[in-house]
């Protein structure tokens, strides 16, 4: 019989069981499932936000959304479409419920663990079709799912190494694209973070700014040096890729971050005629705020191993 055997809710940068359903099914199947349960929440971070891994007889599939992993195990003939519904309707009425505040900063493992009555009621809802209500659009789900269907991890993708996870090389079918690895996430944003980011906007839309000012000068005065043009341009790209350092992992992130504040200095240093001290000051000192927050913004790392 196709049903929804267990579901539960993980946050993802380090795996801590938020919420989970009851279980009372103690087969070795079960079991076996629960350590594909344990492996992936410690891998969640660098997986897609829909994928879906089959043991066997049964199935695991999740979603993520704002820092959130809903997770669901059911047996193998459950329709995929049905599974990822019934995650979709856990997903908006835990977002609804609770806020994000909450979930980034709940330390203890199921500290929302009252949400289990909102979970076996949708599973017993998902497990009896009959009943399930007519505002469901299964159409538009299953076109969803044509269009992105979820991430397959194989059973042999997952391997226990020191008791983590490994994955091997693989194709992520929901784009088409191989990689070596899947992306790397960083760590959840802080609001020095958000200010330096802001910041370094600023400081490249100045030097934008400036820059077509100088090219209208360059027309006007045939004297004019065109280098300044130059440093202009280049000062809006090293902040702008500051910008982009902060919010995306990339190798040699810190290294890279580095250079463009020294581009940034030398870009300044060349600018001392057109700027006063004050101004030099500002774009330098942005330029060191943003380059600390690269820094201290690093790659998520191992996930703690909470019983679950």
């Amino acid at each position: 019989m196709s049903m929804i055997l267990s579901a539960s809710v993980v946050r993802v940068r380090d795996g801590l069981p938020l919420s989970a359903s009851t279980d009372y099914d103690q087969s070795t199947g079960m079991q076996e499932c629960r350590k594909y349960f344990k492996m992936l929440s410690k891998k969640l971070s660098q997986l897609p936000d829909r994928c879906t891994l089959k043991t066997g007889q049964y199935n695991i599939n999740f979603i993520s959304s704002l820092g959130v992993s809903y997770m669901m195990l059911c047996t193998e003939d459950y329709p995929s479409v049905l599974a990822f519904c019934f995650l979709d309707e856990l997903q908006k009425e835990f977002i609804t419920t609770y806020n994000m505040m909450k979930t980034n900063t709940a330390v203890r493992p199921y500290c929302f663990i009252e949400f289990d009555n909102f979970i076996q009621r949708t599973k017993q809802r998902y497990n009896n079709t009959r009943s399930l209500s007519t505002k469901m659009n299964l159409a538009d789900m299953q076109t969803e799912i044509k269009l992105r269907p979820p991430y397959q991890i194989s059973v042999s993708e997952l391997g226990s190494a020191n008791g983590f996870a490994r994955l091997s090389v693989t194709e992520y079918k929901g784009t088409g694209k191989i990689s070596a690895a899947p992306h790397q996430r960083l760590e959840p944003v802080t609001t020095p973070g958000i200010v330096s980011f802001v910041l370094s906007l600023l400081c490249g839309a100045l030097n934008l700014i400036r820059g077509f000012h100088a090219i209208e000068s360059l027309l006007q005065n045939e004297g004019e040096d065109f280098s300044y043009v130059i440093a202009f341009f280049l000062g809006t790209a090293a902040c702008l890729y500051q910008c982009y350092l902060f919010v995306y992992y990339t190798g040699w992130r810190n290294a890279k971050s580095f250079l463009t504040f020294g581009l940034i200095c030398l870009c300044n240093m060349y600018l001392y005629e057109l700027r006063n001290l004050w101004q030099l000051f500002f774009h330098v000192t942005v330029g060191a705020f943003s380059t600390l927050q690269i820094r201290l913004r690093q790659p998520q790392g191992k996930s703690p191993d909470y019983n679950v």
